[in-house]
């Protein structure tokens, strides 16, 4: 599903349509019923919610004009988090309560388990529905009435934010650092080149604030453009994609007028305007649009003449695509070097520098925290010439770009903008990642996994799984350049530190990453927190502060530079575990954890559980008892077994055990078919028949590592592990003993070769390694045409 696909909501519209949805669903109702609960109370938090859900865009949209409305949606975040806490809780406690009771013979026990939630569940209801309608009626008091952004499927539409049209001038001499694209550009536009029945097309795509729409200008506004091309048009497109508006548009803009209303007769009239043309057109900030409008649009613009050109500028890299694009111009960031000299020329204006040098050093750190962005250095340069004084620029400096007031910086309103166009998911998933402090760095599993420990991605209508659902919305978040690819070389991704401020800026105190002595911003209200500091002589002052949060809902516990290790004591851990009961996700990656507390197991709603590279040798049995548990990463941990009970993480996804020293695989493994990520599975010699525990696990993917295959003693076994219909694995590893005195002779060699046989991999496969084999053949899989997609094949032998 990609972004033109989805309808542009307000940050809390895709969480109230998953609550109204749960609300009325046949299973709510029922428990409703069973425990004795008023029903009714059920119909009115609907109608509710249902009232309010109607103005949350408007909402959204004058809480920069109103602080009273900012306010009143701020309140209405914290009531939508206890409201999906509380049915997070119905949602988990019902299973586990009602298992409990059947294991039970009398029936009367089984009425005394729901009845014994009447109390506690109705009078919280009760409460929220207080606090919720008084917030309805509020909405008439802040003139928040429900208009015409409905949109024909239920959701809400986007109503854009008023933005100045750009136009094609531009004054060459205040342009920086784009030499290089410049004549690129041009040589592009001048050059030759046969695209069949299309016009070609360049796309120019960068954030906002890149400098796309100035490129462009300078290359429109160049004289050789006027001598090579007999028409030329811009056009500002924006969000709104309207094919007949816009042929309008490009008609006016080649100077063709038109009376006409009528989709076909406009392109008529447009094709003979453009026919034995040779024309340039400039789509300006593209936002959307389906592959069949974008066709039908640039059907006319096809009878030009041969050298005829398009640019479109965007900041959607998909936008590219979907219009076919000959050519791609990514805009890098600016040298340092040029943005300094774009800086001097606005924030001194005509002075020279080298005669205020407090000022010419603090503005140089100053433009380090633009990170190349052409506009945000001319913004910020133009702030600063009206505020000539060292005093005014330290506390520029010293104050995060986002909480600049939008009177004060538009660099603030071109990056909300991007923002604001988001979906409601997108928008929430986004704002999930300011808990990750500037420079951080994350992969796309990673993420995916962390928004839905936190039922980001329970999407109502999406048909595909949370996995699935994820990778789409990621991609499309890097298509827009919210995430980068990291410069280090990995598969990681950042986020510039502007588009790091804008994530903050959008959830406030709801989300925070405590650097330096930031723990004292943590209010009641916090629901998300990164930090570093465990292990500092005040740590206990900050934990205090975490510990006064009513429903923390994600701790992510990360190294600096400053500090290599976490010590994560045992109290420390009793606490956590005792005080923030409502966490759904906790990573201690890279702490210093030589045992997980059995407290653990008071985590009920956790979903995501990061040990990785900490000193763990053993898990608790108490962890079993962890429904919900979605994501349990254990890579690179001294870790030699697993929990007997483990298979009762009958939720679980994504298990990790890469880099482990796990000896066996705990017995009914194969029960955990919801599993996803199993990187690794080990075989033993007393349980060689352990391996036919893959057999139902056919929803693994990526990575897949099964080591002691010299233990597998009846082929069939091997045979019934199904690796064929493993479908979404793409990389396997083979791995036998590479112990030189293990027992050998023509029999195991047979066997050997036998299983290697039955271990027939899907087709899908593209990295394959086979450790230590002591067969003389390799299985005919292998030397056939089966595995079309391998790309990379790793044969290490027993000599």
């Amino acid at each position: 599903m990609s972004m033109r696909e989805l309808v542009g909501g307000a940050f809390l519209s895709s969480f109230f349509q998953v609550a109204l949805e749960k609300l009325s669903s046949n299973d709510f109702i029922d428990y409703f019923r069973r425990s004795k609960l008023d029903v009714n109370l059920l119909e009115k938090l609907l109608i509710t919610l249902n009232s309010i859900n109607h103005v949350l865009e408007e909402a959204e949209m004058k809480q920069y004009q109103s602080m009273y409305v900012k306010k009143w949606l701020d309140d209405l975040k914290h009531y939508a988090y206890e409201v999906d806490q509380l049915l997070d809780e119905i949602a988990t406690d019902a299973p586990l309560k009602k298992l409990k009771a059947e294991s039970q013979p009398s029936t009367s026990k089984v009425f005394d388990f729901f009845s014994s939630f009447t109390n506690p569940f109705e009078s919280r209801i009760k409460e929220l529905l207080e606090k919720l309608e008084f917030l309805a009626k509020q909405k008439d008091m802040l003139g928040l009435k429900h208009e015409a952004f409905a949109s024909s499927e239920g959701g809400v539409s986007w109503k854009p934010l008023d933005r100045f049209p750009t136009t094609a001038l531009v004054d060459e001499s205040s342009i920086y650092g784009r030499d290089g694209d410049k004549e690129e550009l041009i040589d592009f536009l001048l050059s030759d080149i046969n695209s069949g029945n299309h016009v070609p097309i360049i796309s120019i795509v960068g954030l906002g604030g890149m400098g796309k729409t100035t490129l462009a200008q300078l290359a429109y506004n160049d004289h050789r453009m006027q001598e090579h091309f007999e028409l030329k048009a811009w056009v500002y497109v924006s969000e709104t994609f309207d094919v007949v508006g816009l042929t309008k548009a490009i008609m006016s803009s080649f100077h063709s007028s038109t009376d006409a209303e009528e989709f076909n007769l406009l392109q008529y009239q447009l094709r003979q305007r453009l026919t034995g043309k040779k024309y340039l057109l400039v789509l300006d900030d593209v936002w959307n649009g389906s592959v069949e409008c974008w066709e039908r649009l640039l059907l006319p613009l096809c009878h030009g003449s041969t050298g005829s050109k398009i640019i479109v500028t965007t900041r959607n890299k998909e936008v590219a695509s979907i219009m076919k694009s000959t050519k791609e111009l990514n805009l890098e960031k600016l040298k340092e070097s040029e943005c300094w000299s774009m800086f001097v020329r606005h924030a001194f204006y005509g002075r020279n520098a080298s005669e205020y040098p407090n000022l010419e050093s603090i503005g140089k750190k100053i433009i380090g925290k633009c990170g190349g962005l052409p506009l945000a250095v001319k913004t910020l340069g133009n702030l600063l010439r009206r505020k000539f004084s060292q005093r005014d620029w330290v506390k520029i400096l010293e104050t995060d770009m986002w909480r600049l007031s939008e009177g004060e910086s538009n660099i603030n309103s071109v990056l909300r903008l991007s923002y604001h166009c988001l979906p409601s998911i997108l928008k929430r998933c986004f704002s999930y990642c300011s808990i990750f402090p500037k420079g951080y760095s994350f992969g796309k599993g990673e993420l995916v996994q962390l928004w839905a420990a936190d039922g980001l991605l329970q999407c109502c209508g999406i048909d595909k799984s949370e996995q699935d659902f994820g990778n789409e919305l990621f991609v499309d978040l890097v298509s827009i350049s919210f995430f980068q690819q990291s410069t280090d070389g990995s598969t990681k991704f950042v986020m510039h530190d502007l588009v790091n401020d804008l994530a903050k800026s959008m959830v406030g105190e709801f989300c925070l990453a405590i650097q330096g002595d930031k723990e004292k911003d943590v209010t009641e209200r916090t629901r998300h927190i990164s930090c570093s500091q465990f292990q500092r002589k005040d740590a206990n002052k900050m934990t205090q502060h975490i510990y006064k949060t009513k429903g923390l809902r994600s701790l992510l516990v990360y190294l600096n530079s400053d500090v290599f290790h976490q010590n994560i004591s045992n109290a420390i851990q009793q606490d956590l575990f005792s005080k923030l009961k409502c966490l759904r996700m906790l990573s201690l990656n890279g702490c210093i954890l030589p045992k997980l507390d059995d407290e653990v197991s008071n985590l009920k709603l956790l979903r995501y559980l990061d040990l990785s590279y900490t000193r763990i040798e053993s898990l608790p049995d108490s962890i079993c008892n962890l429904y919900n548990l979605q994501t349990l990463l254990l890579k690179n941990c001294p870790l030699t077994e697993l929990p007997s009970d483990f298979y009762k993480l009958s939720n679980l996804h994504h298990l990790d055990l890469e880099r482990t020293h796990i000896k066996m695989m705990p017995k009914d493994i194969g029960r955990l078919t919801h599993l996803q990520t199993l990187t690794k599975f080990v075989v033993v010699k007393e349980h060689g028949y352990d391996i036919k525990e893959l057999t139902e696990l056919n929803q693994l993917q990526g990575k897949l590592c099964i080591s002691g295959l010299e233990n597998v003693i009846i082929p069939a076994d091997a045979l019934e592990a199904k690796l064929k219909d493993k479908k979404h694995l793409e990389e396997l590893h083979i791995i036998y003993s590479d112990n030189a005195t293990r027992e050998i002779n023509n029999l195991i060699i047979e066997r050997e070769m036998t299983v290697l046989e039955a271990l027939e991999p899907n087709s899908n496969l593209n990295m394959l390694t086979i450790k230590h084999y002591r067969g003389t053949s390799f299985p005919n899989w292998l030397g056939g045409s089966h595995l079309f997609n391998l790309e990379s094949l790793d044969l290490v032998v027993m000599e």
